[in-house]
């Protein structure tokens, strides 16, 4: 199983060298950057060298990139001027293609393998002309994602546009197959139900983001504090995707105590997210035998 933490836990501040070697001593091995420019500036040569400097000072790799979703995001702000792909107004189009191109640059300093791309914002209808929008503005980032090594996978959202029936269509309506899927389990969580929209987006499935609610508010709680049935779900995700190993990607969100810098709720709540991915791994080790990769038993 491969352990990630997305950063979108830091995101309401400056993201540090002292962040990224907790995560390491969390025995975390691998990160997901969540493009918001107060975070870190994606734009900047200078601090994208400093980050490399620290996942190697730390042996962690840079496993995605989340697209920036909003533009001027600021600490303790929940959402910014929307950056979206499916605009239908040109120049705002572009202007989204552009930033999303910005952050593909990380890649020539940073290699990293996907890139998480939202289809519009949250809880948007399913306008054909924002399809249409979307596929404009896909055809030059997947050729500008190719040539740096990196793949987009599309994030099923809550709302009725980015719903995985929806994305699957579009990558197959659209012919642009090397596009792939992010399994999002706290928005699934919010609309079909976790197995159903699983099942729906499987074989496309590169990456993931796990992280719990209770049903009803976006709340990205850690696993196992919400509502979702986790065996269940560790369970569908170990086997049957576009990846012989599927990432397994913390998303949780900020907690007040980890913006003011608290550092003993910083490293409790690594502590608690080293917990649950020993938990998945123990829900792993039980799967069924005969189950894709089910591991044997220990003698």
């Amino acid at each position: 199983m491969q352990r990630v933490l997305s950063s979108y836990l830091f995101v309401n501040r400056k993201l540090t060298a002292w962040l990224v070697g907790e995560v390491a001593r969390a025995g975390i091995p691998a990160m997901e950057l969540f493009c918001a420019r107060p975070h870190l500036d994606y734009r900047s040569p200078q601090e994208v060298r400093e980050l490399a400097g620290w996942l190697s000072g730390h042996n962690l790799t840079l496993h995605a990139v989340h697209a920036p979703t909003d533009r001027d995001l600021s600490p303790g702000r929940e959402s910014g001027v929307p950056i979206s792909i499916c605009e239908p107004e040109r120049l705002r189009r572009l202007d989204a293609v552009d930033e999303i191109k910005r952050a593909l640059e990380v890649a020539e300093l940073i290699p990293f393998r996907y890139l998480v791309q939202h289809i519009g914002t949250s809880r948007e209808s399913p306008d054909p002309r924002k399809w249409d929008a979307a596929f404009t503005s896909l055809e030059p980032l997947r050729v500008f994602a190719k040539q740096r090594g990196v793949t987009i996978a599309l994030e099923n959202t809550p709302g009725e546009l980015a719903t995985p029936v929806n994305l699957r269509h579009f990558i197959e309506q659209t012919r642009m197959p090397d596009l792939r899927l992010c399994f999002d389990t706290g928005h699934a969580h919010m609309e079909d139900g976790v197995e159903a929209s699983f099942a729906t987006m499987r074989e496309l499935v590169v990456t993931t983001h796990l992280h719990d609610n209770k049903g009803e508010k976006d709340e990205h709680l850690l696993p196992y504090e919400g509502t979702i049935n986790w065996d269940a779900t560790v369970q569908a995700l170990a086997g049957g995707t576009a990846t012989p190993e599927l990432p397994f990607v913390l998303e949780l969100k900020d907690q007040a105590a980890v913006a003011a810098l608290d550092q003993a709720s910083i490293a409790s709540t690594l502590h608690a997210a080293r917990g649950v991915f020993d938990k998945f791994e123990l829900a792993l080790s039980n799967k069924p035998a005969g189950s894709p990769n089910a591991r044997p038993a220990p003698a």
